[in-house]
């Protein structure tokens, strides 16, 4: 077990780690799903962004993320679809926020679902794509060793699980739902214009740059 590995290791677990609690669209489709459903369905969105997660670093263990940086094209499209996949999901959510402003009753919970939009989510998130990205490519060594290559993405996900499964254990609570409960519509509202303008602005940054 060399010693570059190892800082190579504990480097790239930090930025994860700092990318994973820095609030984003993962962050805000965990504690939505939470706080507006049922505790075992914030658990199944968790799952699903730290599936996400868990294939980001897969693929820049595998040089995927070398390869993107340098097919600038390729990038771009990525990019572009990414900001309208978030700008979907803003709508979405906006669309959310026009109730009576109380708690559905839930319903059959559709896991497979809710999974689908979590890792969706995070496989579209910006933020994750840079830090699973450069951070990758730029704290991996030369030639990193096998038990290396398979550590990262196992620390990975355990990370991106670890946070967003308190995310959701937290807005579970009967507190922080029933502060949600009595202002439903303006919070998910303010989440859908973030989530949506945030996904203009990817999308824009995208387009531009193609047109370069």
């Amino acid at each position: 077990m060399a010693n570059q590995d190892i800082v190579s290791l504990v480097t790239i677990a930090g930025a994860v780690a700092i990318g994973a609690i820095s609030p984003g669209p993962s962050f805000l489709l965990v504690a939505q799903t939470a706080l507006s459903t049922t505790p075992r369905r914030g658990r199944v969105a968790t799952l699903g962004v730290g599936t996400g997660g868990l294939v980001f670093a897969v693929a820049a263990t595998a040089g995927v993320g070398t390869v993107l940086a340098y097919a600038v094209s390729t990038f771009l499209v990525i990019k572009v679809l990414a900001g309208d996949y978030l700008m979907y999901l803003g709508v979405r959510l906006w669309k959310a926020g026009d109730h009576d402003g109380t708690l559905p009753q839930a319903g059959p919970l559709p896991s497979s679902r809710t999974f689908a939009i979590a890792m969706s989510t995070q496989l579209s998130n910006p933020k994750a794509t840079v830090v699973h990205g450069s951070v990758f490519a730029s704290a991996l060594p030369a030639h990193p060793s096998r038990w290396l290559l398979t550590a990262l993405p196992l620390v990975v996900l355990s990370i991106e699980a670890s946070w967003y499964l308190t995310v959701a254990t937290m807005m579970s609570r009967p507190t922080p739902r029933l502060v949600y409960g009595r202002a439903r519509s303006a919070l998910d509202h303010k989440a859908g214009t973030f989530m949506a303008g945030l996904g203009a602005l990817i999308a824009t940054e995208g387009l531009r740059g193609a047109l370069r």
